[in-house]
Parts: structure tokens; C-alpha cells; sequence
């Protein structure tokens, strides 16, 4: 099950408290001070990793806890630090403060690791309080407390190719037939209900990725449909190919919807590359094929690629032309 939404709770541990203590070696009576320092609480640490690619653990468990730093003891012995938690999560993984929203963290590389919760220091024992007026200080200080806060894990889909479209544009049909990922494919609309990856091979052992993602519809960008819940996913993708089902009876204006909603969310979202294509070309009746290919529709950067799933009509040319576009982004310095 593809989760890419979860509201948790990370509490790191208390330090250790300091420790009172005194020196009573055999030829020693007057000792001085001997108290050892608390341990440090343990942290709550969230690293990505690339072997995940959801966040459903998260709907099981809602609370981690660091270890508690252990006290300080006499003859300076100081307290073991507490056990740090490590939590794993899918890369593209955004850390959000609960309360605000605002983004704490982007673990946006596999391995990148960053601490969500903090323990607390562990207190001093007595024998850092030790003054010439003061040589037998009976005072240490307790362990401080560790950070807790509740955050949000909100995953977003890193992919080479976003597919974006309406409702039963072909999305799901067309990552089946390019890919081996199998998404639920039937003639209504919203039947793909969370994002698909699917990885690409091209030819010579080339590879890329592609993102499928739920249908937009007006409004999307307010929330409407599947609103917010997928078009975050478009925001990582390096490139975006527009599906327009070639039956529409008016493809600018199908595309500036699109576009329109795209920017809505994020003006992000429009400045990246894109290409536009027209699908289901095996239902195209009389319209001459030839002709839409050298079609141009406003403020778009291709060409119409014109291509059929269900006959691999057209699909070289658009795996070539998505490989071409990937290729000269690699060429432009970062």
C-alpha cells in the first residue's frame, strides 16, 4: 500500500542527572569532589534510505522515544549517553513542523540524515563546582530535558518524467506499456488513486523513471479531487508530459486548464520543461495524424507527440524524444 502521508510524535530522551560524590581513599580523609556528569538522552534521528518507497509504517507507529541518558557516579565515572533512535524513511521524504506546517527538513538523497529531536545534555556532577572558597560543593545539576515535537512525513515521488493529465488521459496505460509497473487500469475516471513509479529501460541499458500521476481536474490546486494529495509529487520530477486524449475537441484549452492549476500550487511547477502529447491515437476516426504531429499549442516547449498505448503507435518517438530532453537537462551546469 503506497502511504505518502503521516503525523508523528518524536521524543528524545532526558540526560542523566549529575552526581554528588567524594573521594574516600584510605589515605585520603578529606577527599574532594568525585561527582560524574549525566549521559546525554538519546536523539531521534530520520535518515532516507533508498530501498523505501512508502510511508506505511508510520500509520502503526505514532510515537518514538530516545534512550534516557544514565546518571553520573563517583570517582568521575560519567553516565552512559541514551540510546539514539534511527528512523528510516523513503527518499523525498519533507519534514514538517505539526503545528505551522513549515518544512524543518528534505531529505531529498538516499543516506542524508538529520536529527528530529534532540536529547537532552546531561547535568554536571559536583566535581565541576569545586572553588578554592568552595572545595567541597554539594551541589550537581540535574539532566536537562530532550526535545519533543509532533511532525508531518510527507512523501514526494523523485522522478525523471511526471505524467500529468485528466482522468482517463491514458497515464496508467501508457506507464504499463513503457514500464513494468502495473497499475489498476479501467475506462472511468480516477481509477489510479495514488502515484506509480515505473523505471524505463531505454535502449543500451539506459534507464529512467517515470511518476503516474492521479488525474487533475479544475480546482485541483483548492484541493478539489485528489487535489493536494498528488500534485506534490509533480513538484520533484525533472520533466512534465502533458496526456491529452486525442478525442478532445479542444486541446489548448484542456492544456491551459492544466497549466493553470499547475500554477496555482507552485509557479515551480510551470517553469519546468515540458512536453505535450496527444494519446489514444488508435481512436483518432478521420482526423489526419500527420497533420497534429507538427502542431505547436501555445506556450508549450515540443511539439504534439502523437502515440497509442494499446498499438505502440508513435511510443519510440516519444521514449526518444523524453530521453532527449533528459539528456540536454544533464547538460545544463547546475
Amino acid at each position: 500500500m503506497f502511504i505518502d502521508y503521516a503525523e508523528v510524535e518524536v521524543i528524545a530522551g532526558n540526560g542523566g542527572d549529575g552526581a554528588v560524590a567524594f573521594r574516600r581513599e584510605k589515605y585520603v580523609p578529606k577527599g574532594g569532589p568525585s561527582g560524574g556528569n549525566g549521559g546525554r538522552g538519546g536523539n531521534i534521528i530520520i535518515k532516507a534510505h533508498h530501498n523505501l518507497s512508502t510511508l506505511l509504517d508510520f500509520r502503526y507507529k505514532k510515537i518514538y522515544r530516545g534512550g534516557k541518558g544514565e546518571p553520573g557516579a563517583g570517582s568521575l565515572k560519567d553516565g552512559k549517553n541514551g540510546k539514539d533512535i534511527t528512523i528510516s524513511v523513503p527518499v523525498g521524504t519533507v519534514i514538517k513542523e505539526s503545528k505551522t506546517g513549515k518544512i524543518l527538513f528534505d531529505l531529498d538523497d538516499d543516506g542524508k540524515e538529520v536529527v528530529a529531536a534532540r536529547g537532552g545534555k546531561g547535568g554536571k556532577g559536583n566535581s565541576n563546582f569545586a572553588t578554592p572558597t568552595n572545595q567541597a560543593p554539594r551541589t550537581a545539576e540535574p539532566g536537562r530535558q530532550g526535545e519533543s515535537r509532533k511532525i508531518i512525513l510527507e512523501l514526494k515521488l523523485i522522478a525523471d518524467v511526471g505524467l500529468v493529465g485528466f482522468p482517463n488521459a491514458g497515464k496508467s496505460t501508457l506507464i504499463s506499456r513503457i514500464s513494468a509497473a502495473r497499475p489498476k487500469i479501467a475506462d472511468y475516471p480516477f481509477t489510479t488513486l495514488e502515484p506509480n513509479l515505473g523505471i524505463v529501460n531505454y535502449k543500451d541499458y539506459k534507464s529512467f523513471t517515470v511518476a503516474d500521476i492521479p488525474g487533475i481536474i479544475e480546482g485541483a490546486h483548492l484541493g478539489k479531487g485528489l487535489g493536494h494529495k498528488f500534485l506534490r509529487h509533480i513538484e520533484r520530477t525533472r520533466i512534465l508530459l502533458f496526456l491529452i486524449d486525442i478525442t478532445s475537441e479542444n486541446y489548448q484549452k484542456e492544456y491551459n486548464i492544466l497549466i493553470n492549476e499547475l500554477g496555482n500550487y507552485s509557479r515551480e511547477l510551470v517553469k519546468k520543461r515540458k512536453i505535450v502529447s496527444l494519446s489514444k491515437a488508435d481512436i483518432a476516426g478521420d482526423r489526419d495524424i500527420q497533420k497534429l504531429r507538427k502542431k505547436k499549442l501555445a506556450n508549450s516547449d515540443s511539439k504534439l507527440l502523437v502515440f497509442s498505448s494499446a498499438t505502440g503507435e508513435g511510443l519510440s518517438e516519444l521514449l526518444d524524444y523524453m530521453w532527449e530532453e533528459l539528456e540536454l537537462l544533464n547538460k545544463v551546469p547546475a
